[in-house]
């Protein structure tokens, strides 16, 4: 469901991280963020298992042909994405948390208890656009709320390992588990777990005690249905941000869509086999999510984010080559999760960089619809294109596609992206209290401090000459 850095903000970084316990776990001692981590981890294990079961599902109705299923059924999801998000963090601002967290729920449990009943591809579609509303809903409203619970950075930070790892123990678990029930049952009653863990998710949600509404005058309708979008288009280390997405989906999607045609259509093995390549990646992104707090104390997010995205590039490239035997692509898997965690852990750092309480509702919406965009691009080329061609052909295009994000990012995202940005004012009056510890000069008032596109910075600030 549910992301400082820069040769000048380190300084400042280390000394709250040598006052920290390094203990990865502390923000599980916060009750509330507590209950709604055990929701998420019960969350993501049946959805979890939902995956296999889809996919299983995909190619008993398609055969080799399971991609392209599987590329439309994920497009779908992407364009839920994109079109309610924005829509149901405007509307979220005037409705209880609790009871929408809740409901999202319990409508998600109802149709992954109907997915066993399907037989054709357009019910799958018709079932998961619900699904996939429900969610689009659901998971922004849920981000959104953790910085709420843990202002401290360094909770913070943690709580974003934590997140990632509980994703990333979901992509393990949720595949040998699900390896393990396919011996004994079949991969319908998957979908049994699935509506068993948005329940329990729903449970927990009930039991924890969330963050109010702010009682302040809410911000116009039109401002928190674009809010997030004009931030990441004035925040230069945001449109970076995005770039980095297109990598990030280019070799997810790759793992998402084609391990099954690869597994047992290429390798003529079983359901299991499928399960087991995906835990594989899911350990390999787990063993990053695990490292990065300490890797964050040294480099950059820029820096872990698009080194993430060079390890997918490269991993892409490999396996247009070298996927030709299932361990081989065990190996591959592995390393692909750990270029995609480092992409993906991070970002909710540079999101809270970039944004002040009021508008961060509106910037997670924004990211969940904008990164999805990514992914609406390549879930349909990596299905088509191995529908189409091989698996192979789609290793290649979308390894193409990952270059292209990755080369972007590096452009995009200043490399000198200090948490204190020295910036000149040249639009505030003299007696304006943001001007209070400026020093004035020909060009303007110059000072110094973290910056958010805001009423009192309109555009991103000049730099003194």
């Amino acid at each position: 469901m549910l992301q400082l850095s820069s040769p000048g903000g380190y300084g400042r970084a280390r000394s709250w991280r040598s006052q920290r316990s390094a203990d990865l776990f502390s923000p599980l001692r916060h009750r509330a963020y507590r209950h709604l981590f055990i929701a998420q981890v019960a969350a993501l294990l049946g959805t979890g298992m939902a995956t296999v079961a889809l996919g299983l599902l995909a190619h008993d109705l398609a055969g080799a042909g399971a991609g392209e299923i599987l590329g439309a059924a994920l497009a779908i999801k992407m364009v839920a994405y994109i079109g309610v998000a924005p829509f149901a963090s405007a509307l979220a601002a005037k409705l209880p948390r609790k009871v929408l967290l809740v409901s999202l729920d319990v409508v998600r449990a109802g149709v992954a208890a109907a997915l066993p009943f399907v037989g054709e591809a357009w019910q799958v579609y018709a079932l998961m656009t619900v699904l996939y509303v429900a969610s689009a809903a659901f998971t922004p409203a849920f981000q959104a709320m953790i910085p709420d619970l843990l202002p401290d950075e360094g909770d913070y930070t943690k709580a974003l390992s934590l997140s990632r790892l509980a994703a990333d123990l979901e992509s393990v678990a949720s595949p040998v588990l699900a390896a393990l029930l396919l011996a004994v049952m079949s991969y319908n009653n998957l979908f049994v777990g699935t509506a068993l863990g948005f329940v329990v998710s729903a449970l927990f949600v009930v039991s924890a005690a969330l963050p109010a509404l702010s009682r302040a005058q809410p911000l116009p309708f039109v401002r928190r249905l674009t809010g997030g979008l004009r931030l990441f288009a004035l925040t230069p280390r945001l449109r970076g941000l995005m770039a980095i997405s297109i990598a990030e989906a280019a070799g997810g999607a790759m793992v998402f869509v084609n391990t099954v045609v690869l597994v047992q259509s290429r390798f003529g093995l079983s359901g299991q086999h499928s399960a087991w390549a995906l835990a594989a990646f899911g350990l390999g992104s787990m063993g990053a999510a695990v490292a990065l707090p300490r890797l964050l104390t040294r480099v950059s997010d820029r820096a872990a984010m698009l080194w993430g995205a060079v390890i997918m590039t490269g991993v892409l490239l490999a396996g247009s080559v070298l996927a030709t035997r299932y361990v081989v692509l065990l190996g591959l898997w592995a390393v692909m999760g750990i270029g995609y965690s480092l992409t993906l852990t991070p970002a909710g750092r540079a999101l809270r960089r970039s944004s002040n309480a009021e508008d961060r509702p509106a910037l997670f919406a924004a990211q969940f619809a904008l990164s999805h965009a990514a992914w609406l691009i390549a879930y349909p080329v990596a299905g088509l294109v191995s529908a189409a061609a091989d698996p192979s052909a789609a290793f290649l295009v979308l390894a193409g596609l990952c270059a292209i994000g990755t080369g972007l990012g590096f452009v995009i995202w200043p490399a000198n992206d200090p948490a204190d940005l020295p910036h000149v004012h040249d639009n505030l009056s003299a007696g304006d209290a943001h001007l209070a510890d400026a020093e004035r000069t020909e060009a303007g008032a110059a000072h110094a401090h973290p910056v958010v596109i805001d009423d009192s910075h309109p555009r991103w600030p000049r730099r003194p000459d």
